[in-house]
């Protein structure tokens, strides 16, 4: 089973445990229902800013809809790919370990996530400007941020690629 199938089936059985119907997750995710419907049945490949709409919506972990799939789980958007490095979960959190790759001139805005939801990010190269809509920082190489990632905010490469470590802890 490749990955758009096995994400699709993760997706309706996330869907289907909350007793949403596609139109009601559709509605949440403003995700067409057409959309939702291939990518549940294994038949369009999931983007990341997609994979966020829905399990944003569905209040879960982005890794929630990777969980299964051998790691490290890659999957890109048009702005940002993302591999899924590590997912720990315990009785306060879900963290997830994110190696992330930002496109030069790119910016991804990413819609608020479920409460009390953090971000930490480690810069490797370039200068990635991220954080809430109205205040994203510039992070250089050895650099380090973190930010509340529970309200709307941005991914940025202005300068050139940038190559980084994210770390998104949310609680439980």
């Amino acid at each position: 089973m490749d990955l758009a199938a096995r994400v699709g089936l993760r997706l309706r059985e996330l869907r289907e445990a909350q007793d949403l119907s596609l139109s009601e997750l559709a509605r949440r995710s403003a995700i067409g229902k057409g959309t939702l419907s291939e990518l549940e049945g294994g038949r369009r490949n999931p983007t990341l800013e997609t994979l966020y709409a829905l399990t944003t919506a569905l209040n879960v972990p982005l890794s929630t809809a990777l969980h299964g799939l051998a790691l490290p789980a890659e999957i890109s958007g048009r702005a940002v790919d993302a591999v899924l490095t590590e997912r720990f979960e315990d009785a306060s959190a879900v963290t997830e370990t994110y190696r992330i790759r930002i496109r030069a001139g790119t910016t991804q805005e990413s819609a608020a996530h479920s409460p009390g939801t953090t971000e930490h990010i480690v810069v490797l190269a370039g200068t990635a400007r991220v954080g809430s809509l109205s205040a994203p920082v510039s992070i250089g190489p050895g650099m380090h941020g973190s930010w509340a990632a529970d309200v709307p905010h941005l991914y940025q490469a202005p300068f050139g690629d940038v190559e980084a470590l994210l770390v998104v802890r949310h609680p439980q």
